[in-house]
């Protein structure tokens, strides 16, 4: 593992780190003996995970700042030194002698690999610089013969909103232009409808939140201004490597909506005020009609909810008809454990993308079934379910592969880690110790010649345990 010595800043400080080492000491008393105590976290701007436990409250009262304002406290003292070095998220590890002497490791960070989540591990690898998961760089297939839905009157629309919005200050047919110059698409009739009734700018509003909620509720939606149209491609919905390779594009042909993650004719003009967003969508599905609102939820990364056939139906509050979907064809992502499909045969077909291997109380499972398949881009298989991991070097289209330590150790000694791999992840479950899996990540990430994941060494005295 590559090492360094610490320069002095803040962040390499072993008092920064004293009060949350001092907890986590604190945690473990019961277990202090002869031997040293090993401790590990994580800390980043957008949350922590400590092996910490909490007093229960009073009965009756529910867990308060002042009850783990210690831990808060120790946690902000290392976030600022944090920002002041500009990192967003690091993990360590901690040795402690009973006599307090200790030695903290601090693990990176790297670019190529991502925070773990709930863990001090790593997360994903990032083989290849600027890879995406195979569903974020999907585009939405053809939409040529779609037509707006027979709903969709224009006309009607601007009357009614005209009506709730006697007073509103509307968007120019310059500021339209401008608008579709900048999207470099021509907007739908029935918005431009919408945006020629009100440009929905809160200047026109100034303090005025009454006028703001009447324009809101007219449209139905958090409206955005005629500025502030934008599309919603693949690239404005986050992702993590290990999940969003564990997804799959699916569009049955009897959908309204396209399950792709983005598209370039998914117009967002609102929200719906709970983080999910409105959009006028000009690519749908094969039973969907151009036009059509659909909703992107906050709490998904793929696909799009119908909400109406026109914008017309919306803004009248119409009720769209339910449309049902068949799927009676075998899945794209296999899940083969306990509770699902029970064997690696049973998921194989030729349309495969995605093979996960859950926990499993039987004999490990051959991968000779799916060796072959011309779509499957990741596997990732649960810790003793393989019967032979270098089976895993005979799966030539693998994109993302997520093993656990010793089954990536059988690839990386016989120098068959797949090296069509974009992106990697370890897992390691309970308690692992964290060091042995950061040497196995820089192995991986040593085979693309990618950053490794510095340790920086840093030494120090809690002082006896109280």
């Amino acid at each position: 593992m590559a090492t360094q010595k610490p320069p002095g800043q803040s962040i390499r400080d072993f008092a920064t780190w004293q009060p949350v080492l001092g907890l986590l000491r604190a945690a473990k008393a019961d277990k202090a003996g002869a031997e040293p105590l090993r401790v590990a976290g994580r800390i980043g701007q957008g949350g922590w995970s400590l092996a910490l436990t909490h007093k229960a409250p009073p009965r009756g009262r529910a867990l308060q700042t002042e009850d783990i304002q210690d831990e808060l406290d120790a946690v902000e003292r290392v976030r600022t030194a944090m920002v002041e070095a500009g990192v967003d998220d690091i993990s360590f590890t901690a040795e402690i002698e009973p006599t307090g002497t200790t030695v903290l490791r601090l693990l990176g960070p790297s670019p190529a690999v991502e925070p773990g989540i709930g863990t001090p591990h790593p997360g994903a690898l990032i083989l290849v610089e600027d890879s995406l998961p195979e569903p974020w760089r999907r585009l939405p297939d053809p939409t040529d013969e779609a037509r707006p839905a027979p709903s969709a009157d224009p006309e009607l629309l601007e009357r009614t909103l005209r009506e709730r919005l006697p007073h509103a200050i509307g968007a120019t047919e310059a500021e339209i232009a401008a608008a579709e110059a900048r999207l470099g698409i021509r907007l739908p009739e029935e918005l431009k409808v919408l945006y020629r009734v009100t440009r929905a700018r809160w200047e026109d509003w100034g303090d005025d939140y009454e006028a703001a909620n009447g324009v809101f509720e007219a449209a139905r939606c958090e409206l955005s201004s005629v500025d502030d149209l934008y599309l919603a491609e693949a690239s404005t919905r986050h992702y993590r490597w290990q999940h969003a390779a564990m997804e799959a594009v699916v569009t049955h042909p009897d959908a309204a909506v396209q399950g792709v993650v983005g598209s370039p004719g998914w117009l967002v003009f609102g929200e719906n005020g709970g983080g999910d967003r409105l959009a006028v969508d000009l690519t749908p599905g094969p039973r969907g009609h151009t036009g059509q609102i659909i909703l992107l939820s906050h709490e998904e990364s793929i696909g799009a909810d119908l909400l109406a056939d026109s914008l017309t139906d919306w803004v009248l509050d119409r009720e769209t008809p339910e449309r049902q979907h068949r799927r009676e064809e075998p899945p794209l992502v296999a899940h083969v454990n306990h509770a699902s499909i029970k064997s690696v045969r049973e998921a194989a077909h030729p349309g495969l993308e995605v093979l996960s291997i859950g926990v499993w109380d039987g004999a490990p499972f051959s991968l000779s079934p799916v060796v072959g398949l011309p779509r499957l881009r990741t596997l990732a298989a649960y810790a003793g379910t393989l019967a032979d991991p270098l089976q895993v070097a005979e799966l030539t289209g693998l994109e993302f592969l997520e093993l656990g330590p010793e089954d990536w150790r059988v690839l990386l000694d016989a120098g068959a880690v797949p090296r069509s791999l974009l992106a990697a992840s370890i897992t390691a479950y309970g308690d692992h110790d964290p060091l042995p899996i950061v040497a196995i990540a820089n192995e991986i990430l040593a085979l693309w010649d990618r950053p490794q994941i510095i340790q920086t060494v840093l030494e120090g005295n809690l002082g006896p345990l109280a």
